[in-house]
C-alpha cells in the first residue's frame, strides 16, 4: 500500500510539473502590440491609439470610428461585462463601434494560460487584452479599478470617462 501511495504521489508531482511547464511560457510578443495615451494617464481630451491582441492573439487597432471603450481592470467586473455581452447579439460591440478591453497584466502566466485564456476563447466576441502593466498604467485609475470604465471617443480623442459598478448602468451608457 505504501508503494502505491508513493507511486501515485510521484505521478501527481510529475503531472503537476508538466502542467506548470506547459502553461508557464509567456507567448505575448511586446513588439507586436502597443498603446499610447497622450497625455497619460487617461483623461478627458487625451488622445488614444492602440493595437492590442484579443483572446485568439489577433491584433485589433483603434480607429477613428471607435466610439466606446469598455475597460475591466478587475476579475469581477470582467466577468460582469462578459456575462452581459454573452446575452447580446454577436455583432453587438461592432454595431456600437465599441471594444471591450480587459487588463490581465497582474495575472500569473500559468493561471492566464491554463484557465483565463481557454475560458475567454469560449466567447463569441473579441476581448482585447492588456498583458503589459505599462500599457495598463496609461488607462487604469487605481482608485476605481474595481469598477467598469467606459470611455467615450470622438476621432480617438477622449470626450468622457464614466465609471459604473453594475451592468444596468453600463447598458444605459452604451445603448
Amino acid at each position: 500500500m505504501k508503494k502505491i501511495i508513493l507511486a501515485l504521489l510521484a505521478i501527481l508531482i510529475v503531472a503537476g510539473g508538466i502542467f506548470f511547464l506547459r502553461n508557464s511560457k509567456n507567448t505575448y510578443d511586446k513588439s507586436k502590440f502597443s498603446a499610447v495615451v497622450t497625455p497619460s494617464p487617461l483623461k478627458v481630451d487625451s488622445s488614444v491609439s492602440f493595437t492590442l491582441p484579443d483572446q485568439f492573439n489577433k491584433a485589433h487597432s483603434l480607429n477613428e470610428n471607435t466610439k466606446t471603450l469598455i475597460f475591466s481592470f478587475a476579475k469581477q467586473s470582467g466577468h460582469d461585462v462578459r456575462n452581459f455581452l454573452k446575452e447580446q447579439p454577436q455583432d453587438y460591440l461592432s454595431s456600437k463601434n465599441a471594444f471591450f478591453v480587459a487588463d490581465i497584466s497582474p495575472m500569473p502566466t500559468v493561471i492566464r494560460n491554463a484557465f483565463a485564456l481557454p475560458d475567454l476563447k469560449k466567447s463569441s466576441f473579441s476581448v482585447l487584452l492588456i498583458y503589459d502593466e505599462n500599457i495598463a498604467k496609461q488607462f487604469k485609475d487605481e482608485k476605481k479599478a474595481s469598477e467598469i470604465m467606459v470611455v467615450s471617443l470622438n476621432n480617438k480623442k477622449v470626450t468622457n470617462i464614466t465609471f459604473v459598478k453594475d451592468i444596468e448602468s453600463l447598458k444605459k451608457l452604451i445603448n
